[in-house]
């Protein structure tokens, strides 16, 4: 596979859409991202490194895109139609990253929203199409998902949508200044042969 066979690429359902991320979308998500700075501060990835930090949005995209580019990553903007406003706002992100080919044919999965727009089925719907792209698209074959276990938004989106709980994973990522421990949930392409997407639109993966 290649990076202009796969990306960039488009997803939407009704008025949400995954989009590539732009370097022009930088006020817009800076905005978005100061807002819930609080938020997100809990689950946000730091560098364990002496001195460490994370890049700035133009070092992010300029490393998302190369990503993208040899296969490896697909980096979205979650975006929202809104009532009074002609363009679609940005109300998240969603990186599908860590893509390996060959024998594996699998990917990791990250999201965040805006606090504003949570509790509305924006972050489950947009792992759904992500998650279904990769399968049905791209031919991957697992879907991986880590998320703290204090983290009950996250938590309950995985649960929606029917993500096998895998277990727990202890120090795994460089969290807020430490190393965390997470919980991996995960899903096979056999899982889910009529697509996440349409059972978590038919009303979930084993919910009432």
């Amino acid at each position: 596979m290649w990076g202009s066979a796969i990306w960039p690429v488009t997803l939407e359902h009704g008025d949400l859409a995954l989009r590539p991320i732009r370097y022009r979308d930088r006020r817009e998500w800076t905005e978005v991202r100061s807002r819930n700075s609080e938020w997100l501060a809990p689950w946000e990835a730091s560098n364990p490194a002496p001195g460490g930090h994370l890049p700035n949005y133009r070092q992010m995209v300029a490393s998302l895109n190369e990503q993208a580019r040899h296969a490896s990553a697909l980096p979205f903007v979650i975006t929202e139609r809104t009532p009074g406003f002609r363009k679609p706002k940005i109300v998240g992100q969603l990186t599908v990253s860590s893509i390996v080919w060959g024998s594996a044919m699998m990917a990791t999965l990250g999201y965040w929203v805006d606090k504003e727009r949570a509790g509305r089925g924006i972050a489950p719907t947009a792992v759904a199409l992500a998650t279904d792209h990769c399968f049905r698209t791209l031919g991957l074959h697992r879907m991986e998902i880590n998320i703290r276990p204090e983290n009950a938004p996250s938590l309950r989106v995985v649960e929606k949508l029917g993500f096998r709980d895998e277990g727990y994973r202890e120090r795994f990522l460089h969290i807020n200044g430490e190393w965390a421990d997470h919980r991996t949930f995960a899903l096979t392409s056999e899982e889910v042969p009529e697509g996440i997407h349409a059972r978590w639109m038919k009303g979930g993966a084993g919910s009432a």
